[in-house]
């Protein structure tokens, strides 16, 4: 049985991200567990903001791609204005029921200040409706700045915890999809 790939977009497009360093801890939590990884780094990408007449701009497809071959996603977001960042709201639109469906989705939060929760079940609610399978487990990194030195974690609690987010993912790629439920068949997206 080959080995369950693991990517992870990173909503935040700053330098020195927390976000991104966070990301990449938990995807080196699933490469240990044998998992394939891959950051999708959305710096690295031209995505122009999502218009549905236009839904092949940029590196969309390429986007597309790389996520619907994944076996199991990690979505890696600071939290602004309590909720998720643009960027990976962006990307997500660009996706859809193709990449996400039936997928195994883990959800990771850094805020500057207190627990990035409502970040997180905006997260959820929109990955529900896509269809995927949310992991119940979340890693959320509060007060940011206190927690990383030179690029790495200095609170051994929380980077425990955010590799358990990248294990999770790796365990549970595989997992079979429920049935589908009736609001599943109502949400076929924007026609206009």
């Amino acid at each position: 049985m080959a080995p369950p790939t693991v990517v992870a977009l990173c909503g935040s497009l700053r330098d020195d991200s927390y976000t991104r360093i966070a990301t990449r801890h938990a995807l080196a939590a699933a490469e240990d567990r044998g998992a394939d990884t891959e950051l999708l780094d959305l710096r690295e990408f031209d995505l122009p903001v999502f218009d549905p007449d236009e839904e092949d701009a940029g590196d969309a497809e390429k986007l597309r791609r790389r996520v619907r071959d994944a076996d199991a996603i990690i979505l890696g977001t600071p939290m602004y204005h309590g909720s998720y960042a643009s960027p990976l709201k962006n990307a997500i639109d660009y996706c859809g029921f193709d990449e996400f469906e039936n997928k195994t989705v883990g959800l990771l939060g850094i805020a500057g200040g207190n627990f990035p929760i409502s970040a997180l079940e905006h997260l959820r609610t929109v990955c529900r409706a896509l269809d995927a399978w949310v992991l119940p487990y979340q890693a959320a990194v509060p007060r940011a700045s206190a927690k990383f030195d030179s690029g790495d974690f200095v609170d051994q609690d929380l980077a425990d915890r955010v590799a358990v987010l990248g294990e999770r993912a790796t365990e549970y790629a595989d997992i079979s999809p429920d049935p589908a439920c009736f609001e599943s068949t109502e949400n076929v997206g924007a026609d206009d």
